[in-house]
């Protein structure tokens, strides 16, 4: 499968482009739209066939009979298209130092075949590290959003990264 090409939906992006964000970079309460990718009904039983077996993501006459009426793409195959569309457009290329941890994910609504998704950041909060003063540690509330912009994950991410002063680099000017 070819990662999916996304682009940027919002009306404005970080000032400076992704292979030159660090830690700085993460204002508090901006919000950023990525996307869209098209969930196919190919890739959802390619993805659940090898990752999540269950009927639900398996089976169409299964999934007829299940909860949702129909097949329904597993939210690990929508974590993964969450996360493709994170690195592409969102995290740092050079300022990343990974992630403790993610909290709250929650599958909110079903994924179905011809679902188009996108992402939408918010930067909820940044601090600088207390044990690190190096880095910083960004909480982004995450929502995968439907064509039809209701949330279908919500979760919240957590990174570490590189303070721009820390890495000697000045700051991009925009």
């Amino acid at each position: 499968m070819t990662p999916p090409i996304t682009v940027t939906l919002s009306d404005t992006d970080f000032a400076v482009p992704i292979e030159d964000r660090y830690f700085e970079d993460y204002v508090p309460g901006a919000v950023y739209v990525y996307g869209s990718v098209t969930m196919t009904e190919k890739d959802i039983l390619r993805f659940a066939r090898e990752f999540d077996p269950q009927g639900i993501h398996t089976d169409q006459q299964a999934a007829l009979q299940g909860p949702y009426q129909g097949l329904i793409a597993s939210g690990w195959h929508t974590c993964a298209v969450m996360m493709r569309m994170y690195a592409d457009h969102y995290i740092s290329k050079v300022g990343s130092l990974a992630s403790p941890g993610i909290d709250e994910l929650r599958w909110v609504r079903p994924v179905r075949p011809g679902d188009s998704l996108s992402l939408r950041t918010t930067v909820r909060e940044s601090r600088i590290s207390r044990s690190k003063p190096d880095r910083g540690l960004v909480h982004t509330g995450i929502e995968v959003l439907n064509q039809h912009c209701d949330a279908v994950l919500t979760m919240t991410a957590v990174n570490f990264l590189l303070r721009r002063e820390a890495a000697g680099t000045s700051a991009a000017a925009g």
